[in-house]
């Protein structure tokens, strides 16, 4: 909804690109694409997907048209496997919203070629750490690795009204992953789901992190962490961004 909703979180995503050089390409990995291999899609043309049920009409209207890239899904797939990584190539899977809504609200004009990266969830941090270093090399190469998930996420805990006040166990759980993300205690963050306090209960399934550990391990092992955004919406839903430079 923040495409349409006036939140914080939506106010700092418009804002974002002002803080980044223009990216060549983008390269999104979403909590929406689960796959037991990482996949990429490599469409010319991706469509917008809607995969999601019971929202206002004026969401299920809304399209991100941007190019695709086939040769860079080609090359991702390259570098994924020359890290002992099989990985496959979907011609046919466009952008879901956990790709789309982040980029509406960057780069609206859509004008930029993209790439969508899966998770598989039953593969854990560790793994995903595993192929974002495999990705670090994109840095050279002006492509914005962008991990869109949610730094807390209990869909059963929502609640609409004092929409923006999170609960004592959802600060905990954020205020620790916050330490050990600019600290760069990466062993604990891998072990996040026995060490962070809460941390099933802000995430009963772990999807929604899963991304973070893609953009920490492309960022590199010398690269500074910064939290760049943090708002709460519907209670239990930490919306914080990290810069990886």
């Amino acid at each position: 909804m923040m495409a349409l909703q006036d939140i914080p979180a939506r106010r700092f995503l418009a804002g974002l690109p002002g803080d980044l050089m223009r990216p060549d390409a983008i390269l999104v990995v979403s909590a929406h694409w689960e796959t037991e291999m990482p996949s990429l899609t490599a469409s010319a043309a991706p469509p917008t997907i809607h995969d999601f049920m019971g929202f206002p009409a004026a969401l299920h209207a809304m399209s991100y048209p941007a190019p695709g890239a086939p040769d860079l899904a080609v090359r991702i797939a390259e570098m994924l496997g020359n890290a002992g990584l099989r990985t496959a190539l979907d011609q046919r899977r466009g952008l879901d919203h956990g790709a789309w809504i982040p980029l509406v609200l960057m780069y609206p004009d859509h004008d930029i070629p993209v790439v969508q990266l899966s998770v598989q969830r039953g593969l854990g941090p560790g793994h995903h750490l595993q192929l974002g270093r495999a990705l670090a090399s994109l840095r050279q190469e002006n492509v914005l690795v962008l991990a869109s998930g949610n730094f807390t996420h209990n869909l059963r805990a929502l609640q609409r009204t004092n929409a923006e006040a999170a609960p004592e166990w959802v600060d905990r759980f954020a205020e620790w992953m916050d330490q050990a993300i600019t600290a760069g205690r990466t062993c604990d963050l891998v072990s996040y789901r026995q060490l962070a306090p809460f941390a099933v209960e802000n995430h009963p399934t772990d999807e929604h992190i899963l991304p973070l550990f893609v953009a920490m391990g492309a960022a590199g092992e010398n690269a500074v962490p910064t939290r760049i955004h943090s708002s709460t919406d519907l209670s239990v839903l930490r919306m914080d961004a990290y810069r990886f430079d």
